[in-house]
């Protein structure tokens, strides 16, 4: 191989890597079962901040310390059908499950995972109905997170 096609496919590579991934091609897993969502939100990390000011804040000003983990509320939103009813009968159970969610390549590859461990449904909303409307019927849930990891795969 001439070391044109090598340098061409190392940028290419690199290309790639670094080119931001489409939001549209991603996987949720609930309890260990696949489910489709046409929306996910709110997968965010953030902490409480702590103003700490002692003896010589005078002198030196306060600090502004990390604090601990907030909870987070994530929201997952698909279209309703007939008889899918899982959402509403874990939201009745009080039982908490781990959450996968991957954004894939454009092969359906997994390259990022957040994983959410014991999350528990807070809140299911139904659209309001309207006889002049043509929209879809879009149900979503709510979740309470407070142990979100994220994973970079390869």
């Amino acid at each position: 191989m001439d070391p044109l096609t090598i340098h061409n496919a190392d940028r290419l590579g690199r290309t790639v890597n670094e080119y931001p991934l489409p939001a549209y091609n991603y996987k949720v897993s609930i309890g260990g079962h696949d489910v489709a969502f046409a929306e996910v939100s709110g997968l965010k990390m953030e902490y409480q901040t702590v103003v700490y000011k002692h003896g010589m804040s005078y002198a030196t000003g306060a600090q502004v310390l990390r604090g601990q983990p907030m909870i987070n509320t994530i929201t997952l939103k698909r279209g309703i059908a007939h008889r899918r009813h899982e959402l509403f009968n874990w939201l009745t159970q009080n039982n908490a499950l781990d959450i996968f969610i991957d954004l894939c390549n454009e092969e359906g590859m997994a390259l990022i995972r957040w994983s959410i461990y014991g999350a528990m449904p807070v809140k299911i909303d139904t659209p309001g109905f309207s006889a002049s409307s043509d929209e879809v019927a879009i149900e979503s849930i709510e979740l309470v997170a407070y142990n979100l990891k994220i994973e970079y795969i390869q």
